[in-house]
C-alpha cells in the first residue's frame, strides 16, 4: 500500500530542522522507514544492523548528509552521492551492493512506472576497514549511475530510498539488470531475491519535491 500524501506531508513538515543532521540511531531510522511506509511499499524486511550515511557534495560549502526522511531541494541532489557505513558490529570489508529507488513515480498516488532505479552498483568496499565510520569506495563501474531526482511538476514529493546489501558471490555475472536495462518498473525486492542479496543491512531516504515554478 502506498503511503498517503498526508503521511509524506508530516515528513516534510519536519524537514527544515533536519537538513544539516544525519542518522545516529538504527532504531530511529527503522521508525522513519515504518512511518513512511517503505518496508511495505518495497516489500522488504528492514531490520538493519548498521547506519548508511549518504552525502551529497556541493559546489560551494559542505556536503549535505541525509537524515532519514529529510526533504532536500532538488538542486542539491545532483551528486553523485558518497557513502559511509557506520557500525558497532563486526563486519567484513565487503563487497557490498548499494541500490537507490523511487517508489512514487510518476506520483505517490498513482505509481504506475515505479520503482525508478536511481542507482545500482556493486563492489563497494570499506576504505578504512576496522573503523566504526567506514568510507565505501566502489571498485568498478556502476550498473546504473546516479540519476538525479526529477519528480514531475504535477506530482507531490517523492521518496528516494538508499539500501545497502552484502554482495553475494557471482553478483558481477548477473544479467538481470545491466546498464542497458530501463530504470522504470524496477523491483528491488524481486531483484534482491533473484540475485541472492538477502535483506538490507542499512538504509536511509530523502524526500524531494518538484522544482518550484519559474517566477
Amino acid at each position: 500500500m502506498k503511503a498517503p500524501f498526508a503521511l509524506l506531508g508530516s515528513i516534510l513538515a519536519l524537514a527544515p530542522s533536519l537538513i544539516a543532521a544525519q542518522d545516529r540511531s538504527v532504531k530511529d531510522v527503522v521508525a522513519a522507514f515504518e512511518k513512511a511506509g517503505i518496508p511495505e511499499d518495497l516489500a522488504i524486511k528492514f531490520q538493519p544492523s548498521s547506519l548508511l550515511e549518504v552525502s551529497f557534495p556541493q559546489a560551494a560549502g559542505r556536503a549535505i548528509t541525509l537524515k532519514a526522511g529529510v526533504q532536500l531541494p532538488r538542486n542539491v541532489t545532483a551528486g553523485p552521492p558518497t557513502y559511509r557505513l557506520l557500525t558497532n558490529k563486526l563486519i567484513d570489508r565487503g563487497p557490498f551492493v548499494i541500490a537507490s529507488v523511487d517508489p512514487d513515480a510518476p506520483t505517490p498516488q498513482d505509481p504506475t512506472v515505479a520503482q525508478i532505479r536511481h542507482g545500482l552498483a556493486g563492489n563497494f568496499y570499506l576504505s578504512n576497514f576496522g573503523s566504526s565510520r567506514g568510507g565505501l569506495k566502489n571498485k568498478t563501474s556502476a550498473i546504473t549511475e546516479w540519476l538525479q531526482p526529477n519528480p514531475p511538476s504535477y506530482s507531490d514529493a517523492h521518496r528516494y530510498i538508499f539500501l545497502i546489501y552484502r554482495q553475494p558471490e557471482g553478483f558481477n555475472e548477473q544479467k538481470l539488470v545491466t546498464p542497458e536495462t530501463t530504470v522504470r518498473l524496477f523491483n528491488i525486492s524481486s531483484f534482491a531475491s533473484a540475485v541472492g542479496l538477502g535483506d538490507p543491512i542499512a538504509g536511509t531516504f530523502m524526500v524531494v519535491a518538484p522544482d518550484p515554478p519559474a517566477a
